[in-house]
């Protein structure tokens, strides 16, 4: 599994028309995508300019095929001149089994 989490600052001016796209992106991204197993886009009580995106792919192809599909290219043309700063942070899992079971948690609900 490939898990990263984006860092991104958007200027505040296009705030609302950013929220809205990238909520679009990150449901398309679940839908449609059987290697996206989440997208999950959040922002900073305190500075709503500074988003957080949880994203979580079966491996590193579904992440690379990730980057091809015309939702995620319309998001990135988009919202381009929107962000102010973005970087990229791979993560590693440290446990495993308890992640199965979250993700098997949430299947029974």
């Amino acid at each position: 599994m490939m898990v990263r989490i984006s860092e991104i600052e958007v200027h505040a001016e296009h705030l609302a028309q950013y929220k809205a796209i990238l909520a679009e992106e990150a449901e398309a991204s679940v839908r449609l995508e059987p290697g996206v197993i989440a997208i999950f886009p959040m922002f900073q009580r305190d500075s709503d300019t500074e988003f957080r995106i949880l994203e979580m792919y079966a491996d590193r192809r579904a992440y690379e095929a990730h980057l091809k599909t015309p939702h995620f290219l319309k998001y990135k043309s988009a919202t381009l001149h929107m962000v102010k700063s973005l970087k990229l942070v791979d993560m590693q899992a440290i446990d495993r089994p308890t992640m199965n079971r979250m993700f098997t948690k949430m299947g029974s609900r």
